[in-house]
């Protein structure tokens, strides 16, 4: 019997902010370790920047590349670890009454081969999530962080 996974999971919230103010706040990634229940330090360098990251007593760290930088749009960055992709990570922004609606999302990128079980095996190991657990976790962090977004950005429109 195969095993369900969920590739792809978002999440939304609007906030008081027009798309191209809530665009600058949230590509500013150095703030992420505000927002993210996981971050807690990040380095950067042009388009790339390394994030680490906690979970209880798991610590870990990952490169991200930034992918999208379409302002007031849309915002993205693909994550590896150890040279081996592990998913995107990514903000739409839509203009709505009073603000922006800020749709987070992620997807997976361990999806078949050696790589998806390399992947996977040092994902239990450096952060201590089953893969099946995985887009539950990521979902719960997501709903965490934009409501700490949504602060950030002077509250609900």
């Amino acid at each position: 019997m195969t095993e369900e996974r969920t590739w792809d999971v978002e999440e939304a919230l609007a906030v008081a902010l027009a798309p191209d103010a809530a665009y600058a706040v949230v590509a500013d990634v150095r703030r992420m370790k505000d927002w993210s229940p996981e971050v807690i330090r990040i380095w950067t360098k042009g388009r790339r920047f390394v994030g680490v990251n906690r979970r209880g007593p798991w610590v870990w760290f990952t490169t991200c590349r930034v992918v999208i930088a379409d302002p007031g749009r849309e915002f993205a960055f693909d994550v590896a670890s150890f040279g081996l992709p592990i998913a995107r990570w990514g903000y739409r922004f839509a203009a709505v009454e009073g603000g922006t609606l800020i749709t987070e999302y992620w997807s997976d990128h361990r999806r078949t081969g050696w790589r998806r079980r390399v992947a996977e095996l040092l994902g239990l190991v450096f952060t201590g999530t089953p893969p099946a657990q995985r887009a539950a976790r990521n979902r719960a962090g997501m709903r965490t962080t934009l409501v700490r977004l949504r602060a950030a950005c002077g509250g609900a429109p």
